[in-house]
């Protein structure tokens, strides 16, 4: 018997409902709806009513706040209700606590849901039809990929089922039709990839189990093996490198500090005091498209498991996210067909982000958010984080003969299963419908016990090799940790959600919250006791043994069995086809200057007001960025906590001054126009925002992760490009990349035929440290009359504006990118710092998005106080010195008696004005005044976009 317990508001308080009449108004302009409220509903089976009575006082409400009810109805006066709640086997995160937690009352229900009643009231004078309701289900309420609304009461909530049977593919008689078909339906290899497979079971002389095909198939994807980045380049009939080589080999150039790189689940280098710090930047864009709150719960669960998974085990004490989407005001009729609306994945992919940050007690705390019209089939969803680690434990772990194999965390369910192959290929108007399952949604209050549970385990020196069950779940985990010994497992022993899952399933899942460890046998006990002291499951599934073969029992029938050196090196490599031809130029005649002092108001508050541009703060207020009190630099500081810092700042030892300094840079409209100064410009933003906040360019390490449309000859060739940005920034900073994530599958396909690619990504993310964070500076002026100073080369020839955010608010994309002298970069990243590291510097601000006029601007908001410059001899126009947005430049805030040529005598720079008291931003040209504009109406235009978007 299942009975049904519905929580309201005792108050008449109802957040959930103000958001989703915010949400009606906001997005449909249904003005006939005048009030949403909301109930919770909880369904538990195989209790009976007093034990059900027991898990509503103790545990489903608050006597305070809240009314309950068992088995009724507690909203009976709405003209319509609606009840939501997750499908069949989608993994819901609450029913899974409340099972716990009522096991810890002494209850132990058969089964456990959850879901929300929505009810709608009319405004004064109106009536809500029922299509108004249908609409607002369907366009804010549910998303049929992982939601459904409750038509009738569930009979039961146990999902049953027998184990699926191992099925035989009969391989090996295949021709190239057959072959290809097979790949089509959830493979997604390559026509010689499938020829390999079969060459391999010919020379065994068997068929392949439906399992070992899995393996193959995840193992060999774009997003687990990286091939595009492993094969060989034939650019423009030159043979050349794969991307992959020349990468690693330039970072073994400049490895001081690195502990390691490219090896382990995240890059590590030296901190202080015998302790290291690890990053790692992932991607979720495919998963984010069709479930965005799932796919981004579960990109900042991933990356969270892979610092967790590093060397014996990290703790995360940072998160950040980088999101690309097309514009929230895009019409509807340019959303393409099977796509979610840009403003619906927006606030659903942030709010992903926060619930899983906030949940885990992770502060996420360094981001950003850009726009482009081609962002709106497919966003990018880039998620990272970082960790602190004793250096001793810094190393990856290496399982020996003998060593038993651990799964704890969560369960293994449906959800993920074709996750990693799902993710290496092109979305089409299907894709939503088609890869649903491949959808997760994940549950942080598990991840923080499996954390907790793992960091005690490290200490006690139980873990010989650990990594998380990320793409390819078991498969993948076990598969790689197992590789240069071998692994004999078990399928039938993994926890379970539900019944019924087949072999093959069970180790493809890619169900979120679970580890894998090597653990010595004689410390297995020890290590079962630990996770049993934090409440997580944790299961002996095998061994590692010296066999040099993957093989998988099921109940003890063998289901699976392939050699690791097939599994990890039979994938061919072919050499790549690629061509780079620059588009054509957009080089008419630069727009007229404005004509006045008005003109040139309207042109600042509108790069200001450019969602590329304007602040980002309603977003990163919905972050938890202080938990964990490391925080000794926010993402907002200021007079009034309203100027946006370059980067983040961390003392991760506490009673230490030592700083973790985190920060990125990345301008996807720049790739449009050339990949290599994309990509350059990426980094030296990266790594000037590290240097405006204090941060010591000589200590720090880069991550790359690159989202691009799939690889054709043309992406190829601009991917190339990109990769060359990196080689040379790499050079000329003499710092490496220690780690890195590729993300080839960006394009959508209509169902005409006609392709859209994303503008190409190149995120570069930068990490180091600092002895003392006292000797660090923020972006906000400190005190009127204060010397400003533009430090660093500028590009400042006209056709220098192209990608620009000016230009695009007038139309236009541009000529050219701006052009980093990478010759002069190192010297001015040292002086500014050493500035800084001096305690010459009162403020600090790198110009990037916006250019010169948004730096100031955004200096002058954080102090309530404005500034005066004058911006002659800078470039030929003015316009052109205002709006440019050349990379490695920074204003710089110093005392009137400072001796600027002493501080930044090596290296271009220009006195361009002072603090002012008054709040206003004054341009002048040679003495001449052209504007000026009071601050609170540029802020008020910067504020505006995402205070529309959240609030």
């Amino acid at each position: 018997m299942i009975h049904t317990i519905r929580v309201t508001s005792r108050t008449g308080d109802d957040p959930l409902g103000a958001d989703v009449l915010a949400e009606i108004r906001r997005t449909l302009g249904r003005a006939e709806i005048g009030c949403v409220r909301t109930a919770k509903v909880y369904r538990v089976e195989g209790v009976g009513r007093d034990e059900a009575e027991h898990l509503a006082r103790r545990l489903l409400a608050d006597p305070v706040g809240q009314h309950w009810s068992i088995d009724s109805a507690l909203i009976t006066d709405a003209e319509h209700v609606v009840e939501v709640a997750y499908l069949p086997g989608v993994m819901n995160p609450e029913a899974a606590s409340i099972a716990k937690a009522a096991a810890d009352l002494g209850v132990a229900p058969a089964a456990v849901d959850s879901s929300h009643e929505y009810a709608f009231y009319a405004a004064d004078g109106a009536r809500v039809e029922r299509a108004a309701v249908d609409e607002v289900v369907a366009r804010l309420l549910v998303n049929p990929t992982v939601e459904r609304v409750v038509i009738e009461a569930p009979e039961s909530l146990i999902i049953e089922g027998v184990p699926g049977s191992t099925e035989r593919i009969p391989l090996r008689t295949m021709d190239d039709t057959a072959l290809q078909t097979l790949s089509d339906g959830g493979l997604y290899l390559e026509l010689h990839e499938m020829h390999a497979i079969r060459d391999y079971f010919v020379e065994l002389d068997r068929d392949p189990s439906d399992l070992e095909l899995e393996v193959l198939a995840q193992t060999w994807s774009e997003h687990c093996v990286h091939k595009t980045f492993k094969s060989p380049l034939v650019v423009d009939g030159r043979p050349k490198a794969s991307l992959m080589s020349r990468l690693k080999a330039t970072s073994e150039g400049y490895s001081d500090l690195v502990i390691s790189a490219f090896v382990d689940n995240s890059g590590v280098m030296e901190f202080y005091d015998g302790w290291a710090v690890c990053g790692k930047v992932e991607t979720h864009n495919s998963p984010s498209a069709i479930e965005p709150y799932g796919g981004a719960m579960t990109g900042s669960g991933g990356v969270f498991r892979d610092i967790l998974g590093t060397g014996q085990g990290a703790d995360v004490i940072a998160s950040t996210d980088m999101f690309c989407f097309a514009p929230p005001d895009l019409p509807a009729d340019q959303v393409p067909p099977g796509a979610l609306p840009p403003d619906y994945l927006l606030r659903r992919v942030v709010t992903g982000v926060r619930d899983y940050g906030n949940r885990m007690g992770i502060p996420t705390n360094n981001g950003s958010v850009h726009f482009h019209p081609d962002f709106r089939a497919k966003p990018t969803v880039i998620v990272g984080a970082y960790g602190l680690l004793p250096e001793a434990r810094a190393k990856k772990g290496q399982p020996q003969p003998g060593d038993r194999v651990i799964v704890l965390g969560g369960r293994t369910g449906r959800d993920g299963i074709h996750g990693a192959t799902f993710s290496s290929v092109g979305m089409t108007a299907d894709t939503l419908s088609v890869n649903a399952q491949a959808v997760q949604i994940g549950n942080a209050v598990e991840e923080k016990r499996l954390l907790d549970a793992v960091l005690k385990c490290r200490d006690a020196g139980l873990i010989r090799a650990i990594t998380d069950c990320g793409a390819g779940g078991f498969s993948s985990a076990i598969g790689e940790m197992g590789e240069a010994l071998g692994v004999d497992v078990d399928m039938a022993l993994a926890p379970l959600k539900y019944a019924g899952l087949a072999p093959w399933e069970i180790f493809v899942s890619e169900s979120q919250e679970r580890m894998v460890m090597a653990v010595a046998p004689a410390d297995v006990q020890r290590l079962l006791e630990i996770c049993a002291t934090y409440n997580v499951e944790a299961t002996d599934i095998g061994a590692f043994e010296d066999s040099g073969t993957l093989r998988v029992r099921f109940a003890g029938d063998i289901v699976g069995e392939l050699d690791m050196h097939f599994l990890h090196d039979g994938l061919p490599l072919r050499p790549l086809e690629a061509t780079w031809r620059p588009p054509p130029p957009d080089d008419a005649p630069l727009p007229a200057l404005p004509a006045d002092a008005a003109a040139w108001r309207t042109a600042a508050a509108s790069v200001l007001a450019h969602p590329n541009v304007c602040s980002k703060e309603p977003i990163v207020r919905q972050y938890d960025h202080t938990v964990k009190a490391q925080s000794a630099g926010q993402p907002f500081g200021g007079a009034e906590g309203d100027a946006p810092s370059d980067a983040i700042i961390l003392t991760p030892l506490l009673g230490k001054p030592y700083g973790l300094i985190v920060a990125h840079g990345l301008n996807p409209v720049l790739n449009m126009l050339d990949p290599y100064w994309g990509g350059v410009w990426a980094a030296a933003e990266a790594m000037s925002n590290l240097v405006a906040s204090g941060g010591n360019p000589r200590e720090a390490s880069l991550i790359d992760n690159f989202i691009w449309p799939v690889p054709i000859p043309e992406q190829l060739g601009g991917l190339d490009r990109a990769l060359e940005a990196c080689v040379d920034i790499m050079h000329a900073l003499k710092r490496p990349f220690i780690s890195g994530k590729d993300s080839l599958s960006s394009t959508y396909r209509y169902p005409d035929g006609r392709v859209l690619h994303i503008p190409p990504v190149l995120c570069i993310s930068v990490f180091g440290r600092i002895e003392d964070v006292t000797k660090t500076t923020s972006t906000d002026f400190k005190q009127p009359g204060s010397t400003l100073i533009l430090v660093g080369a500028v590009d400042a020839q006209p056709a220098a504006l192209g990608g620009s955010t000016y230009l695009d608010t007038l139309g236009r994309l541009g000529e050219r990118a701006p052009k980093v002298d990478l010759s002069i970069l190192p010297r001015t990243l040292d002086a500014v710092y050493a500035a800084i590291r001096d305690g010459h510097v009162r403020s600090c601000h790198d110009v990037s998005e916006g250019g010169l006029l948004a730096a100031l601007a955004e200096m002058g908001f954080g102090g309530d106080m404005g500034c005066e410059v004058d911006v002659a001899g800078l470039a030929e126009r003015p316009d052109v010195a205002l709006f440019g947005e050349t990379a490695g430049v920074f204003v710089v805030e110093v005392g009137l008696d400072s001796d600027v040529a002493e501080l930044f005598g090596e290296v271009p720079h220009k006195v361009i004005g002072r603090t002012l008291e008054a709040e206003v931003v004054r341009v002048l040209d040679g003495g001449e005044l052209v504007f000026e504009a009071e601050l609170g109406e540029l802020q008020a235009a910067w504020e505006r976009p995402m205070r529309a978007m959240f609030h």
